[in-house]
C-alpha cells in the first residue's frame, strides 16, 4: 500500500488539504487582515472532505476502480473549491473586501495535479494486471 507511488500523491494531497491552508492565507482583505482558510467554515469543511476523500482512496487499495472514483470526486471537489476563489477574487471590484491575492488560493490547483498524477498510476497498475491476467 505504502510502497506505490499514487500513495505518496494521496499523501502529499492530504498534506496539502487538511494543514496548509491553515498556515498559509487564503487572501487578504482592504484592511491587511490575512484570511485564512478556518475563518469561513465552508472553505475549510471543503479542504477537510477533500482530505477525506484522500484518505479513502488510500484504504481502497485493493480496489482500484473504486479509488479511481474517489479521486475523480475529489478532483471535481476541488475544481469547484477552485471555481469559488476565481470567483471571489474576480468578482469582487477593485479593493472592497479582497486586497491581495494569498498563496493559499493555488492549493486546489496542487491537489488536482497529485490527484491526476495518483489516477495516471492507478491505470497504469490496472493496465498491468489486465495484461497478466491475459497471459494465464
Amino acid at each position: 500500500m505504502i510502497q506505490r507511488i499514487q500513495t505518496l500523491y494521496l499523501l502529499i494531497v492530504i498534506l496539502l488539504t487538511a494543514a496548509l491552508p491553515f498556515w498559509v492565507n487564503l487572501w487578504s482583505d482592504s484592511n491587511g487582515t490575512h484570511i485564512y482558510a478556518q475563518n469561513d467554515i465552508l472553505i475549510s469543511a471543503a479542504f477537510y472532505v477533500s482530505a477525506v476523500l484522500a484518505l479513502i482512496a488510500i484504504v481502497l487499495f485493493k480496489k482500484r476502480q473504486n479509488q479511481f472514483v474517489a479521486n475523480r470526486l475529489n478532483m471535481i471537489l476541488n475544481l469547484f473549491l477552485l471555481g469559488f476563489f476565481v470567483y471571489r477574487s474576480l468578482n469582487l471590484s477593485g479593493e472592497t473586501l479582497v486586497s491581495e491575492k494569498g498563496i493559499g488560493m493555488l492549493i486546489p490547483i496542487f491537489s488536482i495535479v497529485f490527484l491526476v498524477l495518483a489516477n495516471k498510476a492507478i491505470r497504469k497498475d490496472e493496465d498491468l494486471v489486465k495484461s497478466v491476467d491475459r497471459l494465464r
